[in-house]
């Protein structure tokens, strides 16, 4: 079966032998305060700053996933209110989650065809953090590097959160862009799901150890603590973090991985794009996301192209909240081979031409 779905989505096929490596090698039963498990972390933080090009600076956190890392971020580094910027449905799930917390957090919607227009927004005094969902899951929308610069230069204070949960390790991310960075390991790191990742700068520590949050058991400062000491602060989920290293250990850079995913994008765009019955969800080219790709049509279309690819062994994203009828999505991440793209390309062509 072929796998486009936009997570969880297709793992790398090495982890199959990494998974039985894990058992031989007695991975799956050390404990997590071991030395042969901060040896592991030790490695495996540095192979995070090596392959996704993270600054020596930024500190590195392992999480249950990006969900938890909301809970995280407003517990430990809002004492007042989060602005939060979307224009889908991840984005705006992450504004309700934090409303739910700190009632006075709000939101700004921006269109699906629109950039983000960073020096008119409408930023309350006393806002601990802004909130930007860099790749929109829902849509195939971004918010560019370029963007988060302007937010950056525009707001001094806010410390800039960034959900990049759909295009860490996709995409060559610009770390020192925003503060915090998050992402779950389900999408384009080509793993399992059930981890998540935080990467923190030094001015967000600062701030965490400021306002001194110690009621939770994800409270930053006791992750921030235990991690300078390469452990966590709960017990982590070992496997997939033997994974991850193992995963690393083979991939390329990111700025390759991103040149080769940019390209891919860019050949499936222009060939949907030439299709008379399939049409891109996003009309902007400058706000598309190179690493899930939004198709639309009517209901009962996108339904039957759903059906005519499960019936070839070919998995297609479900639409997602507003657009969870009318379109399809297609992952463009790492662990999808180019073969694989091209039996895809054939399906639709023999389709809909």
């Amino acid at each position: 079966m072929l796998n486009f779905y936009p997570g969880p989505s297709q793992v790398y096929p090495e982890v199959r032998d990494y998974l039985t490596l894990a058992y031989d090698e007695g991975m799956l039963s050390i404990p997590h305060r071991g030395e042969r498990f901060v040896q592991m972390m030790r490695d495996l933080v540095g192979l995070m700053r090596t392959k996704l090009n993270i600054p020596q600076d930024y500190y590195i956190y392992f999480t249950s996933s990006a969900t938890e890392c909301w809970e995280i971020l407003t517990q430990s580094l809002t004492p007042h209110k989060s602005l939060h910027l979307y224009n889908g449905a991840f984005g705006e799930k992450w504004y309700q989650y934090a409303k739910r917390l700190r009632p006075d957090s709000y939101g700004q919607s921006f269109g699906l065809e629109d950039v983000l227009d960073a020096p008119n927004l409408p930023v309350e005094d006393d806002t601990d953090l802004i909130c930007v969902t860099q790749t929109e899951t829902s849509n195939g929308t971004q918010v560019s590097m370029n963007t988060l610069l302007k937010l950056q230069n525009q707001f001094k204070d806010p410390l800039l959160a960034v959900d990049a949960t759909s295009s860490m390790a996709g995409a060559n991310l610009k770390f020192i862009r925003a503060d915090i960075w998050f992402a779950s390991v389900q999408k384009c790191f080509g793993l399992p799901s059930g981890m998540g990742v935080l990467v923190c700068s030094p001015r967000t520590i600062q701030r965490a150890k400021t306002l001194n949050d110690r009621k939770h058991y994800n409270s930053l400062l006791f992750l921030h603590e235990k991690m300078l000491n390469y452990q966590t602060a709960f017990t982590p989920n070992v496997l997939n973090l033997f994974l991850l290293k193992k995963v690393l250990e083979q991939r390329p850079i990111i700025k390759n991985i991103d040149q080769h995913l940019s390209q891919r994008a860019h050949d499936l765009y222009t060939f949907l794009d030439e299709l008379t019955e399939v049409h891109l969800l996003v009309e902007n080219p400058e706000v598309r996301s190179p690493t899930v790709i939004a198709v639309k049509g009517t209901d009962r279309w996108v339904q039957e192209a759903k059906r005519l690819a499960t019936a070839q062994n070919i998995t297609l994203g479900n639409g997602y909240g507003q657009w969870a009828k009318n379109t399809f999505r297609i992952a463009n991440f790492p662990a999808i081979s180019d073969a694989e793209y091209d039996v895809l390309r054939h399906f639709i062509s023999s389709h809909y031409h």
